[in-house]
Formats: C-alpha cells, sequence, structure tokens
C-alpha cells in the first residue's frame, strides 16, 4: 500500500497524507496501471451523474488532466515542441526541455485534447472508455519507463534505473480487469493493442529524433495512448 500511495501522489494531485518514500514507488513502476484505476474511477462518479453526454465528455477531459496536475499534458506540450523544432537534435532536445511553449506545443495539446474529447463523447459507453483509456495510458508510461534509454538525468532516468525488463508484462497483467467491463471483446483487443502500438512506436521516434526518452515524452504517452484508445473504442 504503500508503493500505492507513493504512485498515487507521484501521478495524481491527491490529498494522501504525508509523502511517501518515491523509491517505493521506484522499485516498483509496474504498478502504474493501478493509478488508471483510481483516476478513472473518481472521475466516473460525477460523470456518471450528467445526462449530457457532450457535457458528461467534456468534464471526463477536464477530470483526467486536472486530477494528474496537469502533470503529464505539461510533457505532450514539450514533446510536441521538440517535435516541431527544426534543426540538429541539440536543437529539438532544448526545444523538449525548455520551459517555453511554442506553436508546436499547442498544436499537440489541442489535437490530443480533441481527439479525447471526441472519442468520449462517441463512445458507446463513455465511463467503460474513460476506465480502458486511463489504465492504457498508464500502462504507456510503464512501457516507456523500462524500455526507454534515458538521454538525460532526470526524474525518468531516476525510474529507469529500478526497471526490469519484465515490468510491463506485470503491467499487462494489471489490465487483465478490463475484461469485466461491459465491452465486446473485439473492440477491448483492439484497444489494447492500440495499448501496446503507442508506446512502442513514441519509443522508435523518440530514440530517432532526440537519441532516447526523458520525463516529457512519458507523460505525452500517457496522453497520447489515453486518447488514440479510446479513439480506438469508438471507431472500432
Amino acid at each position: 500500500m504503500r508503493s500505492v500511495l507513493s504512485l498515487l501522489q507521484f501521478t495524481t494531485i491527491l490529498p494522501l497524507g504525508r509523502p511517501q518514500d518515491f523509491d517505493l514507488f521506484a522499485r516498483h513502476s509496474w504498478i502504474f496501471p493501478v493509478s488508471g484505476y483510481v483516476i478513472a474511477l473518481l472521475i466516473a462518479i460525477p460523470v456518471f451523474f450528467i445526462r449530457d453526454a457532450l457535457l458528461a465528455a467534456a468534464v471526463a477531459v477536464a477530470g483526467v488532466i486536472l486530477l494528474s496536475g496537469a502533470h503529464h499534458f505539461d510533457g505532450l506540450l514539450d514533446l510536441g515542441d521538440g517535435l516541431m523544432a527544426q534543426g540538429d537534435r541539440e536543437k529539438r532536445i532544448r526545444a523538449l526541455t525548455d520551459r517555453y511553449v511554442g506553436a508546436g506545443g499547442i498544436a499537440a495539446g489541442l489535437v490530443v485534447t480533441i481527439l479525447l474529447f471526441a472519442g468520449l463523447h462517441a463512445a458507446a459507453s463513455l465511463i467503460s472508455a474513460l476506465i480502458i483509456g486511463e489504465v492504457a495510458a498508464k500502462f504507456s508510461m510503464s512501457f516507456l519507463t523500462t524500455y526507454g534509454v534515458p538521454f538525460k538525468e532526470g526524474m525518468h532516468s531516476y525510474l529507469h534505473r529500478f526497471s526490469k525488463p519484465y515490468f510491463p508484462f506485470l503491467s499487462f497483467l494489471l489490465c487483465i480487469p478490463l475484461v469485466l467491463l461491459p465491452i465486446p471483446p473485439l473492440r477491448l483487443a483492439v484497444a489494447l493493442l492500440v495499448m501496446i502500438l503507442c508506446p512502442l512506436v513514441l519509443l522508435i521516434i523518440s530514440e530517432r529524433v532526440f537519441g532516447g526518452v526523458n520525463g516529457d515524452v512519458v507523460g505525452a504517452a500517457n496522453e497520447i495512448t489515453r486518447a488514440l484508445v479510446v479513439v480506438a473504442l469508438a471507431l472500432a
């Protein structure tokens, strides 16, 4: 439980008492999906009572961003700047890691947010899509934390140091309870496939563009995977 509390203190703004030792989570980063269940279920409570589908989707989008303190959303903006920057690898890394948000970051934030909103609105079951998307997003973070070789020292390099090659497999096992949701097996299978492909593609792109992965890329993976999984559920 102390590891879970440390995880939730890292991924949410929930008031959970005195700070736990971060190493408790760092040594067990495969538990990332647990945070996905907690966040999604907390947001599902108010969403359940909203009858208007448009407003419910908007509240769900606002909830997942605000409950995480926009921490991962900030990574998405930074990744957008890094990918859109012109020049060599050093210039792209500077755009990725500086404190300013440029047009690339704004574009990335808008595109991903619009896709998430549209996917939730079109989903047959908004709450199920919300839960699947959030858990899948956290699996994505576990995947990149393990396999994303850091290109600089920071939070990601610290977590990566404790990771083991089998951690994503354990994270995937934590996703198995998703089969209990009222979602057709084919749709769930498509969502799980997207869940695996998203961090894999981001890993390939990041290694080619930046020479590795940092915390911004991992945070961006959370936002991008959530949105694409929800869209996949709506389209499948």
